[in-house]
């Protein structure tokens, strides 16, 4: 026999799904960035955005190897991530031993997982979904014929990695700026989204020039690292309302 969950539950959960900060965090995001997604991959706009970008660098991918996008985005811009992420490693480390900020001490430790989920989150899902790079195909002198997301794949293709973009989640994962920022200093909220929009900005972009992602690649890890900091930091924020309540009524 199934068991009901209690009522208060489910208003609970429906009150929280219809609140304005669902809206606005959660069903405002998935409402823009799904039909782009859907357009871009589905509608063409992958390949014509991509077709300019190849025309523009003479026929190839001129930009593949070049300083700028290689050296200094790709290689420079991952150390860089990793740099500020063993930051606040340390950062979190030093303030759960010595630190009296317990709002602190946990946004600190919310901002560690959220990076940590959201380049796992792509990387696992780029281990599981097998699409070619634009630089892979034959419309772009590769030697793979383009195969949609939900387009069925012949058995006998290798099998690739490139969606969504990787190399952007290292910049995306500091989406999660913006809820450590909720969590301890609201006033800060935007500065942590433009560094996180910015450098998620900067690593896909570049990326697209050298052709190894699609612009579809990029909003897919985009709304994925978002959600994944959104859901964490719903859990987080949940846990510090409830030790403030119950330390409030002792």
């Amino acid at each position: 026999m199934s068991v009901r969950p209690p009522v208060s539950a489910v208003a609970s959960a429906y009150s929280t799904l219809a609140s304005r900060f669902a809206v606005t965090h959660l069903w405002l995001p998935l409402l823009i960035v799904l039909p782009l997604f859907a357009v871009f991959m589905e509608g063409g706009v992958d390949q014509w955005l991509a077709d300019h970008l190849f025309r523009l660098e003479g026929g190839q991918w001129a930009l593949q190897d070049a300083w700028f996008t290689r050296s200094l985005v790709h290689r420079g811009g991952k150390w860089f991530s990793t740099a500020a992420a063993l930051v606040v490693i340390l950062l979190s480390f030093h303030h759960w031993r010595r630190g009296r900020d317990r709002t602190l001490r946990w946004a600190l430790l919310y901002v560690v997982i959220a990076l940590a989920l959201g380049t796992g989150g792509v990387s696992l899902l780029k281990s599981l979904v097998p699409m070619d790079c634009p630089w892979d195909l034959l419309r772009y002198g590769g030697h793979q014929p383009y195969i949609g997301l939900f387009s069925h794949r012949p058995a006998d293709m290798p099998m690739t990695a490139c969606f969504p973009a990787g190399h952007a989640s290292a910049g995306y994962a500091w989406l999660s700026l913006y809820f450590f920022a909720l969590l301890w200093r609201p006033a800060w909220r935007w500065t942590g989204l433009a560094l996180g929009l910015g450098s998620g900005l900067l690593f896909g972009i570049s990326q697209q020039l050298r052709g190894a992602h699609f612009l579809s690649h990029d909003l897919a890890t985009a709304l994925l690292c978002w959600l994944l900091s959104l859901g964490l930091y719903v859990l987080v924020r949940h846990h510090l309302d409830r030790t403030n309540r119950l330390e409030a009524n002792a």
